[in-house]
């Protein structure tokens, strides 16, 4: 509450306790409905608060599951290539120039042969 001068309290003293009642009855009146903004201020701004709080975590949840798919996806596009590449890799067969060891091994056959000739 106000505080007061001390010329008002001579001017209390004058008065009824009707009216100090009155006052008295007005003035927490007053400081209830004061009291009441001030608690619904606070409320609508914790409220706000909260809300962006809210808002955050669902992004995040969002953002995480967007990730966590992104993830899945690449997961299944790597697994198909190397399925792929395993399946290329078996057609190729091993490493080795197989047709190239075929003709070499001609043509060393046909020396062999040459040289017979000659001998006789």
């Amino acid at each position: 509450m106000a505080s007061q001068d001390p010329g008002d309290t001579d001017d209390l003293r004058d008065r009824s306790l009707g009216e100090l009642l009155k006052q008295l009855s007005e003035e927490t009146t007053r400081l209830v409905h004061q009291e009441l903004e001030l608690a619904k201020a606070e409320l609508q701004q914790k409220g706000k608060q909260a809300g962006a709080g809210a808002g955050m975590f669902g992004g995040a949840g969002a953002l995480g599951l967007a990730a966590l798919i992104v993830a899945v996806v690449y997961g299944i596009i790597a697994f198909v290539l190397v399925k792929q590449g395993q399946a290329r890799m078996k057609v190729a067969g091993p490493p080795v120039p197989e047709q190239t060891i075929e003709t070499v091994k001609e043509d060393v056959e046909w020396a062999k042969t040459q040289m017979r000739s000659e001998k006789t």
